[in-house]
């Protein structure tokens, strides 16, 4: 953190020191402190946050991490460590540390054990502490060597773990990842970069009207933000879809070169906490139910609270006209509450009108699905 610029690669630092802020940390008690177990438990949940921290940026020469997963594009890695090193008093067990980082697509571990009354705490301090800077310098292919102090007899243990596109997938139905981006756009956009307008839907199919609206609400924001497509892989009424499904899904987006997330977040107050400050881009059918207290459990009041939620993730909603049981209506139409219609965006339909819709397509093309 002391070099110039350590912000455009250092997102986030967390000391879980105290038993309690490693219990708040996992959400749960561990069993044991230091072992590799812990240390692959913590690059899991560090390189989930860095998903959601990560700035949407296209990196040029960048490493070769194929859909590495940063968002929108950007490679983002997630670190691990704990060791028990030397204390104020003796201790009958080894002095050792172990390390994890996860990308991805795939997962570095390392564990070293140090020779017992060799160093003092500082010194071991040190060497963990190189060895750790060298295992991330070597995950990301930076080349050079930083010399970690480790005798010859000090030897780590690694070893790296790759995994399949379906097996991302599977981790990420499973609730371990949080999000997988396939960025096909390859392109920059405005200043606002850091926020991004997103399109969610099931795209089954995708179609020009899935375009052409996100398209206008790039223009209604100014063609400020990234825009990107969102299917959820967990549907809050129906089964989650299949590794195949999501696949098929995400190739659609491949062919027209648009960025797509794949979520396991069903819900658009879960969403807003992934994406903070986005803008989610939506039909006035959607927006009505979003509003509907039949919803939240038929209280008028958790509606206002999740949704009060949602405004101070600062997220908003453009809303763009819906033929709602055979009629047209825009957001106009609809009855929000005062206390966040700040949040809501009207896309005009002179702007936007695309009387389309999937399932007409998939009738039409006598597709059957669930």
């Amino acid at each position: 953190m002391s070099v110039p610029g350590a912000s455009n690669t250092l997102l986030e630092a967390v000391v879980p020191y105290s038993s309690v802020s490693m219990v708040q940390l996992l959400g749960r008690v561990p069993s044991q402190h230091c072992s590799q177990a812990m240390a692959k438990e913590m690059a899991l949940l560090a390189y989930n946050r860095a998903l959601k921290l990560s700035k949407p940026v296209i990196l040029i020469g960048a490493p070769d991490w194929s859909n590495s997963g940063g968002v929108l594009g950007y490679p983002v890695l997630g670190v691990g460590f704990t060791g028990s090193l030397a204390t104020s008093r003796p201790k009958r067990g080894d002095h050792r540390f172990f390390l994890s980082m996860r990308a991805s697509d795939r997962i570095w571990e390392s564990s070293v054990t140090l020779t017992k009354n060799l160093r003092s705490r500082e010194e071991e301090d040190k060497v963990s502490s190189c060895a750790l800077i060298q295992a991330m310098a070597k995950a990301c292919q930076v080349s050079g060597s930083l010399d970690s102090g480790l005798t010859e007899s000090e030897v780590p243990y690694e070893s790296e773990t790759q995994f399949s596109e379906e097996q991302e997938i599977e981790q990420l139905i499973n609730g371990q990842l949080c999000c997988k981006i396939y960025s096909f756009s390859g392109e920059a956009y405005g200043t606002d970069g850091d926020r991004k307008i997103i399109l969610p839907g099931s795209f089954n199919p995708l179609h020009d009207g899935h375009l052409k609206l996100l398209e206008v609400a790039m223009s209604a924001c100014g063609g400020g933000g990234y825009p990107c497509f969102e299917i959820s892989a967990i549907n809050a009424d129906k089964p989650p879809l299949s590794v195949t499904q999501i696949k098929d899904r995400v190739k659609q987006f491949e062919a027209v070169g648009k960025t797509v997330i794949v979520s396991n977040q069903p819900y658009f107050y879960k969403k807003a906490e992934l994406f903070p400050g986005s803008s989610f881009v939506i039909g006035a059918d959607t927006a009505a139910r979003l509003v509907n207290p039949k919803y939240y459990e038929g209280s008028y009041k958790r509606m206002s609270e999740i949704l009060g939620d949602c405004k101070r993730t600062g997220c908003t909603f453009l809303v763009g006209g819906r033929n709602v049981n055979g009629v047209f209506k825009v957001l106009e139409d609809l009855d929000i509450p005062e206390e966040i219609i700040d949040m809501f965006i009207s896309i005009p339909a002179d702007k936007f009108r695309m009387d389309i819709s999937s399932t007409e397509i998939r009738k039409n093309q006598g597709v059957v699905t669930s």
